[in-house]
């Protein structure tokens, strides 16, 4: 008998589609059924999540993308990662009295990547025109969509901010000076009105649709939305989580030029699988090394709800982020990389994972450099956050407080296959409605990406000018017999690589189904330095959910781990397509969880 799943693993040959959203699913799947291919249908989707989760998403926000044509030897990662603004120094911050970057308003934006990454997509792998991946969202703005009851939540929890503050913001989400009923109806005119204007931009540009999306690249980035982030970052001073009031850094000559770096992936293998991951910009080598040291752990021995596997699989995230916290970001030293993702390196961390939790911060030193981890700042919160989430707004203006949870901003994710092969992974985030005030005339917020760097120097994360925050955000596509096969991801913040790796283990070590795997009981540690204000770390923690047996629990706690057992379906929000093409023509496969009653597979 198959296995229960509390929702079906879809089938198809059409195209599949798997989102954080139901629309924005939906929208995918009609862009596959004009006609379009996967890379298309991704960026509709892509625009549509901006609109339905405006509280984990927006138009200035980040998205990294993993993309594979069906006959590419490896995928192409699109960057949607901007850098930090040329006046974004230590020094500048240390002006200002701020020994962390605020996690909410104006300093902490970098450069808007979200919509370039789209755009390079859909002009350098796609086929339809730019209208026919906008006209959905645009839809959805103009007319309204059921508003997420966790969307209502976000507004509410900072209803007072937004009245006496963020005024821009609360001509947005205060209709009538209240937040909106959950399930009613929500519209964002204001971004509609601004979209209409961009496409009667790029339409009116000479050439086909490669000069349109070129026109529309232009108008964000050089022309009227460049401008007006310039002009409100001059003239506004906004409440962040500081405390304080601050103008902003980013200015137009930031964005002028900037376009989404296009990166090669780097990936190792794992059986017949190579799983793709974005450079160390981004959390993604994590995975990478987790899955290195994992091979020699004897996984698939390991019940997936046992002790033995929640441990294993802890300890191992607690290494591989010990090392992200130590080597990633844009100063990674060279050779440091290749060296993190080796075997050898792998069977050195593996030694030391014992029987019982460690409560110290590990990092290794790759090619024999001394590693150097930031600061402690943040302390602990008190209290152990359950599921994920990226801090974004103090519940009170002043310091030191708590974070409402409903303030947390996290992050959406889509993956698409089609009928011919061709795959897609993204991840966008920021530019939630509660991260920083809504831009006049453009109808949404600028992301707070640049919290993620640290303002102590000499770290390979330490604030510099014009470079990339090492994301949280991670998208993961892989490989089986030289052909895409799979993409996956979730939101959650620093738990993003700690889901995406259970999904790994389950699918390939312990052969499970998609949905399956993404169903079993599912845990995570926040014993790293937290990427989000106030940065803070909870050594040897571990949250588990309630679905796992006691006799797990109980021994689990006998081995150490500062255990929290939290609700039955707490953990994580997956999505994962795949390719299987073991029959010949090959079969769609699509799966998405349960957990959020949001998310959302389709496939024919």
């Amino acid at each position: 008998m198959a296995e229960f799943t509390a929702r079906p693993e879809l089938c198809g040959t059409v195209g599949a589609v798997a989102s954080t959203h139901w629309i924005a699913s939906a929208v995918g799947m009609r862009l596959l059924e004009m006609g379009g291919n996967a890379f298309d249908a991704a960026v509709a989707a892509g625009f549509t999540l901006q609109i339905v989760e405006p509280h984990l998403n927006g138009p200035g926000g980040d998205a990294p993308i993993l993309a594979a044509r069906a006959g590419d030897p490896e995928p192409t990662v699109i960057c949607g990662q901007g850098p930090s603004p040329a006046a974004a120094t230590i020094a500048a911050f240390a002006d200002r009295g701020l020994d962390m970057i605020p996690g909410t308003g104006l300093l902490a934006a970098c450069v808007p990547g979200a919509f370039g990454a789209w755009l390079v997509l859909l002009r350098d792998f796609g086929t339809v025109a730019l209208r026919d991946v906008l006209e959905p969202a645009i839809h959805y703005a103009r007319t309204g969509h059921p508003v997420l009851a966790g969307a209502v939540a976000a507004i509410a929890s900072v209803e007072r901010l937004f009245a006496d503050e963020w005024t821009s913001s609360a001509r947005l989400y205060l209709p009538g000076g209240v937040p909106p009923a959950a399930g009613s109806l929500f519209a964002n005119p204001l971004l509609a009105d601004f979209y209409d204007r961009l496409l009667a931009h790029a339409e009116a540009a000479a050439g086909g649709r490669a000069a349109q999306i070129e026109a529309a690249l232009a108008y964000w980035y050089e022309g009227p939305v460049a401008e007006a982030i310039d002009a409100f970052m001059r003239g506004t001073e906004a409440m962040d989580t500081s405390g304080r009031r601050h103008r902003g850094l980013l200015c137009a000559d930031d964005m002028a030029g900037w376009r989404p770096p296009i990166e090669r992936p780097i990936g190792v293998d794992h059986g017949e699988h190579r799983l793709y991951k974005c450079g160390a910009w981004s959390q993604g080598p994590a995975l990478l090394q987790a899955v290195q040291i994992a091979k020699g752990l004897d996984i698939g021995a390991m019940p997936l709800d046992s002790a033995d596997y929640v441990h294993a699989v802890c300890e191992t995230i607690k290494l591989a982020m010990a090392d992200r916290d130590a080597w990633y970001g844009e100063a990674m030293p060279d050779g440091a990389l290749t060296a993190l993702l080796g075997e050898a390196y792998a069977a050195e961390r593996r030694t030391l994972i014992g029987d019982t939790a460690s409560h110290d911060q590990r990092p290794g030193a790759p090619a024999g450099l001394a590693p150097r981890l930031p600061p402690a700042c943040g302390g602990s919160r008190g209290e152990t956050a359950v599921g994920g989430g990226e801090p974004t707004m103090a519940k009170e203006l002043a310091l030191p407080v708590g974070i409402d949870a409903h303030q947390r901003g996290d992050t959406c994710h889509v993956d698409v296959v089609d009928r011919w092969g061709n795959m897609v992974s993204a991840t966008p985030s920021g530019g939630w409605l509660q991260s920083s005030p809504a831009i006049p005339g453009l109808g949404f917020a600028l992301g707070t990406r640049m919290q993620m760097f640290w303002l102590a120097g000499g770290l390979p994360g330490s604030l510099a000018p014009g470079v990339r925050p090492r994301t949280t955000l991670t998208p993961s596509l892989a490989y089986r017999g030289g052909r895409p096969y799979l993409a996956f991801g979730t939101p959650g913040g620093d738990q993003q690589d700690q889901w995406s790796l259970q999904l790994w283990l389950a699918h390939v070590v312990h052969g499970r189904p998609l949905q399956a795997a993404i169903e079993a009981p599912a845990f995570h540690t926040e014993h790293m330095f937290a990427s989000f204000w106030p940065r803070e770390v909870h050594p040897g923690s571990l949250i588990v959910e309630s679905r796992f047996p006691q006799t797990t629990v109980d021994e689990l706690r006998r081995r150490g781990h500062a255990l929290t057992v939290g609700g039955p379906w707490s953990e994580g929000r997956l999505s994962a397509c795949a390719h299987d093409f073991k029959d010949g023509r090959g079969l769609l496969r699509a799966a998405a969880n349960p957990r959020g009653m949001q998310g959302y597979a389709i496939a024919r």
